[in-house]
């Protein structure tokens, strides 16, 4: 089967990720597909390997993290030296990590996703050429610059006018609701949580990274991690509480948000009878957890 020609993509998706998985189906099409060497990496085929395939096969549980790092090396050392095709491609093995974040970022979000899903992807690009290929966990890596590019992508979308039809005038910010990473969003502008903090709920509460990853990327102690989110925690929760005491109506985000951040009973709780009106400053404790802990998220 011949490639489609360029005339058959007359109208390219305005969404990057859209575009980005039209772009790979188009490199993986054909009698000739894009492929690598599966002899060079342990684990897989001793064959080519269309990029598709590749990415179905990193995908299965089966697969050893070593051979991720294998695969994306080689992918990136290309994309940095050849750019266009393997840039492509790396977008391609990425789309299922970067969809789903996309997904959660912009849920119920009621600007344009795509603005955030730009910044996703140009997150994830400019990893590309920077991320140090000497270490391990390249995944994560490149996970984490994407999510941080959206993240602040969408923190600065609620903290701008929204528009107003019809015409060109303007209406204050609408208060965060939908889903939780939009309450965390909330709370970073107001100054109830740090960026640091936010994350750190976001990726170990909301998503599915352990707090041990997590604080192994950010190369710091696992209690202090741990301290950190839990303080963050009642910060938010207490927060929530009162945003929502005289309100008419509850705010089904902040109970969603509530109910899955909210930290399990402990007597380890010195920021629970502060008030939610102090400003943080983003540092890490310096504590050691009174609990004991087992080292997961």
């Amino acid at each position: 089967m011949a490639r489609p020609s360029a005339s058959e993509h007359a109208e390219w998706p305005t969404n990057p990720l859209d575009a980005a998985r039209d772009a790979f189906a188009w490199l993986t099409a054909g009698d000739h597909p894009v492929a690598v060497d599966g002899r060079e990496f342990d684990h897989l085929p001793n064959r080519e390997i269309p990029v598709d395939e590749l990415r179905d096969l990193l995908l299965r549980r089966s697969c050893p993290r070593r051979v991720w790092d294998q695969a994306w090396r080689q992918v990136i050392t290309r994309a940095r030296s050849e750019g266009g095709t393997w840039t492509i491609v790396a977008v391609g093995l990425a789309l299922p990590m970067l969809t789903h974040m996309a997904a959660r970022l912009t849920d119920r979000y009621a600007g344009d996703p795509a603005d955030i899903h730009s910044e996703i992807v140009q997150g994830f690009l400019d990893a590309l050429q920077t991320i140090d290929l000497t270490t391990g966990r390249i995944t994560i890596r490149l996970r984490w610059a994407a999510y941080r590019s959206g993240h602040r992508a969408l923190i600065a979308a609620l903290d701008g006018p929204t528009p107003k039809a019809p015409g060109f005038f303007s209406a204050e910010p609408k208060p965060s609701s939908g889903h939780p990473d939009l309450v965390l969003a909330r709370a970073v502008q107001v100054g109830v949580l740090t960026p640091t903090e936010a994350e750190v709920i976001s990726e170990t509460r909301l998503g599915e990274t352990l707090l041990t990853e997590w604080a192994a990327h950010h190369k710091i102690e696992f209690w202090a991690a741990y301290k950190t989110r839990k303080r963050a925690e009642y910060r938010l929760a207490n927060w929530l509480s009162e945003s929502a005491d005289g309100a008419a109506e509850g705010d089904p985000t902040g109970e969603a948000a509530t109910s899955q951040t909210s930290p399990s009973t402990s007597s380890d709780t010195p920021e629970q009878s502060q008030s939610v009106a102090k400003k943080v400053d983003g540092g890490l404790s310096n504590e050691p957890p009174k609990s004991g802990l087992q080292g997961r998220g």
